[in-house]
């Protein structure tokens, strides 16, 4: 009956997790907790997740943070960006990413959107800034300040995708 119970509670847990991650929280992590939690308070079960799953989704989170953190900037250094303007890129998105979730005055949806597109409008503008800074003519600073947006919406949707990955090993696991 516990185990059936800490399940449930798992499940909740994981598909609020997944929110959380448009709102540019980590959403990824909390699932992996969630799911140590869970083996502490269901204790040593025959079927179910063990350790190793813990370890899958965890590693899987890793993977979800490092790509999310340097898709915009890679694609923006494939364009030619300087340095200077990946690193305010990925300041200007991360500060802007806050900024958004109070923008937009929507419950949940518009906060999600204010985040995803304040990182985004972020990740354009600090990579503009820094191509400017660095005098980059201006066709340059727009095909830069693109390729850090984009690579910033991509790496958003990649960590979505890894966090829906971890929700169904999770979920699948429980009734293995």
């Amino acid at each position: 009956m516990t185990y059936w119970i800490a399940a449930t509670l798992l499940t909740a847990i994981n598909a609020v997790s997944i929110a959380l991650n448009l709102l540019m929280l980590p959403g990824n992590w909390i699932m992996v907790a969630a799911l140590c939690l869970f083996l502490l308070v269901a204790g040593d079960t025959q079927t179910g997740p063990n350790w190793i799953t813990v370890l899958t989704v965890a590693g899987l989170a890793t993977v979800g943070e490092i790509i999310e953190l340097i898709a915009g900037s890679a694609r923006a250094a494939k364009a030619g960006a300087t340095r200077r303007s990946m690193l305010l890129s990925l300041a200007a998105s991360f500060a802007l990413g806050i900024v958004g979730t109070f923008v937009v005055p929507v419950p949940v949806v518009g906060t999600a959107l204010g985040a995803i597109s304040g990182a985004a409008l972020g990740a354009f503008a600090g990579a503009w800034l820094g191509e400017t800074w660095a005098g980059t003519n201006s066709g340059q600073r727009v095909e830069i300040s693109q390729a850090a947006m984009v690579g910033r919406l991509l790496g958003i949707v990649i960590k979505l995708t890894i966090g829906a990955a971890i929700f169904v090993i999770q979920l699948v696991s429980l009734w293995l």
